[in-house]
């Protein structure tokens, strides 16, 4: 594999230098390049214990671009799990979808342990995520070592090496268990986010109905304000209808700002270019008739002095 590829080239250089550190597996993880292709990698990962994926060896396929590590990889779940789609580039901050947040310090060590760390976590809806019950997933995580991979002849059950009562609970690389930590951590504040945004407005509307018509009247004020420019340029924009309602702070800042804005006049157009160029073809036709003058009283001067010569010769 070595002849087939430009050694100088530094995604090349770093992925033979990454081949190398995870030639032999472990109890948790593994993963090596095809043997046809280097940017293509099959892994497989032991799943998190304590969890719903305990017992299970799933296998994948991570895809990584020329521009490797300085962009990142797309990883691709091939065993059924209920936590990742299968065939599917599955959405996490260590894969294709967010190359705003990839870091070039990271491995595919890194991302092999962030997807054991982000396995027991919700979908949410991300790309690539499913939701199935704690049951599925169990009777899924007991078929995964019957699974044998046809692109690579990988089988679950020899993949890794076998848990012994010496071998860790989880696989020891602190970076990569401080990042799935964030990406857990950024998945529930995105969504604590989005579930406190719904609710304050309906917690304020059963807390005081006049906030409610208060929020609708701003709303029905935004609404104006947008169609303000529009109307502006046709006709002044019309007086507020006297309501028995007192107006809310920002209904009378909107009021009266309308009052205070002189009222647009249509603009005409202006004709200093015109009589510009109006005068630029008159220049032009006077030159024209000055050098067709000219023409012509060299043409008759010419006449004349033929004539004259041939009267001359005459004589």
């Amino acid at each position: 594999m070595e002849g087939k590829y430009n050694l100088k080239s530094p995604a090349v250089k770093r992925l033979m230098k990454e081949a190398a550190e995870l030639r032999d597996p472990t109890e948790h993880y593994h993963a090596q390049p095809l043997e046809d292709n280097l940017f293509e990698w099959h892994f497989s990962v032991r799943g998190p214990p304590d969890s719903d994926f305990d017992g299970g060896i799933y296998h994948g396929r991570i895809v990584l671009p020329p521009e490797y590590p300085m962009k990142p990889p797309s990883i691709i779940l091939l065993t059924p799990n209920g936590r990742f789609e299968v065939g599917k580039k599955i959405c996490l901050s260590i894969s294709g979808h967010h190359p705003e947040t990839w870091q070039p310090s990271w491995s595919i060590r890194t991302a092999l342990i962030a997807i054991i760390g982000f396995m027991p976590t919700k979908g949410e809806g991300a790309i690539g995520s499913l939701d199935y019950t704690p049951e599925e997933r169990k009777a899924l995580a007991k078929k995964s070592q019957d699974f044998c991979c046809e692109m690579c002849g990988c089988s679950m059950r020899t993949a890794l090496l076998a848990l012994t009562p010496e071998s860790e609970r989880q696989p020891v690389d602190p970076q990569a268990q401080q990042l799935a930590q964030q990406i857990s951590f950024k998945a529930e504040t995105s969504t604590s986010s989005t579930a406190s945004e719904s609710k304050e407005p309906a917690s304020a509307s059963q807390q005081d109905p006049g906030a409610a018509s208060e929020v609708q009247d701003s709303d029905a004020t935004a609404q104006a304000e947008q169609a303000e420019p529009a109307s502006e340029s046709v006709s002044a924009p019309a007086p507020t209808a006297p309501s028995s309602r007192p107006l809310s702070p920002r209904q009378r800042r909107t009021q009266n700002r309308n009052q205070n804005q002189p009222q647009r006049r249509p603009a005409f157009p202006t004709f200093p270019a015109a009589a510009q160029q109006d005068a630029s073809h008159t220049g032009s036709a006077v030159l024209i008739v000055l050098l067709t003058l000219a023409l012509a009283a060299l043409v008759f001067r010419r006449i004349y002095l033929a004539q004259d010569y041939k009267f001359d010769f005459e004589l």
